[in-house]
């Protein structure tokens, strides 16, 4: 008797729409979804307000990275986070980082990271997050640095850890980025 109490209460509520309601409430607050960490106050934290100093040698590096892996087959993928780290290995001179573009598998520009150089202190680390709902990248996404570096300066060390950790299973692994 009880369970037909309960199911006479759920088909009441559904007939008088009550959990429509509740339901496009749930969705109408569902806020917009940033798809890659990258807080702007960071880039500004570090933005160069001057002229870059005189003499710099100009490079830039290859980073690969994977939103997302093939599962079982071509037709199924699983996502994945990215921290895509930019290090200055350093211990005496400062490194700039003058932009950071991220594309696709199909190499179509997805976006760019900073507007304007920014600077890594001697031994300084900054990250971006490619958040694990993000599929923009696809399973052959890239990274390109623009960077420069006073005369005898280590060259910046780019490299990315892609992880997921859903349910009982669990991916980890690295690249590393490669001068041009």
């Amino acid at each position: 008797m009880v369970r037909y109490k309960f199911l006479f209460k759920i088909r009441q509520a559904l007939s008088g729409g009550f959990l429509l309601a509740l339901l496009l409430g749930f969705v109408a607050c569902q806020q917009t979804r940033e798809y890659s960490s990258s807080d702007p106050v960071v880039w500004e934290q570090h933005a160069i307000k001057h002229a870059l100093p005189d003499g710099l040698i100009l490079g830039s590096s290859y980073l690969s990275i994977y939103s997302e892996v093939y599962s079982q087959s071509e037709k199924r993928t699983y996502n994945l986070t990215a921290t895509v780290s930019m290090r200055n290995i350093s211990s005496t001179d400062a490194v700039y980082l003058l932009s950071a573009a991220y594309y696709n598998t199909q190499g179509d520009l997805i976006r760019t990271y900073f507007e304007h150089p920014i600077a890594l202190k001697p031994l300084e680390s900054i990250e971006i997050v490619v958040d694990e709902a993000d599929e923009h990248g696809g399973t052959g996404a890239n990274f390109i640095f623009e960077w420069a570096v006073a005369p005898r300066c280590h060259e910046p060390l780019f490299e990315a850890v892609m992880i997921s950790t859903s349910g009982q299973q669990g991916i980890s692994f690295t690249t590393q980025g490669v001068k041009r």
